[in-house]
């Protein structure tokens, strides 16, 4: 470092490395989910937790299919309703859970 600039350390402690939602930048942090179908209508997915998933700051999301095992797919989307009208709303038969990190939990059964 050079022109007076002072060298900033760097914290390693668990607490500091936590993800911290932005102060300004956007509303919220990180926020992961899971999706479990209780009905199967397409056949292709399977029922249980199908989608592990994370939704940014920003909206954008990002869910990690779970079939076909042991590998899945990966998929992005702009924003977290583009995911829900594609492969939630468009199953309702499916009785879809889907569950956050704290506990929140929002069931889709077409009604």
């Amino acid at each position: 470092m050079g022109g007076g600039e002072t060298e900033k350390e760097l914290s390693t402690q668990p607490e500091d490395l936590k993800p911290k939602r932005p102060s300004m930048r956007a509303p919220e942090g990180i926020r992961t989910f899971t999706v479990c179908r209780q009905h199967d209508e397409t056949g292709i997915s399977g029922e249980g937790v199908v989608i592990e998933g994370a939704t940014f700051a920003t909206g954008h999301t990002v869910i990690h299919w779970l079939t076909p095992a042991p590998r899945g797919s990966i998929a992005f989307f702009d924003a977290f309703d583009d995911f829900i009208k594609i492969h939630v709303k468009s199953h309702p038969t499916n009785k879809t859970i889907l569950t956050f990190e704290d506990g929140e939990q929002t069931i889709y059964d077409g009604g």
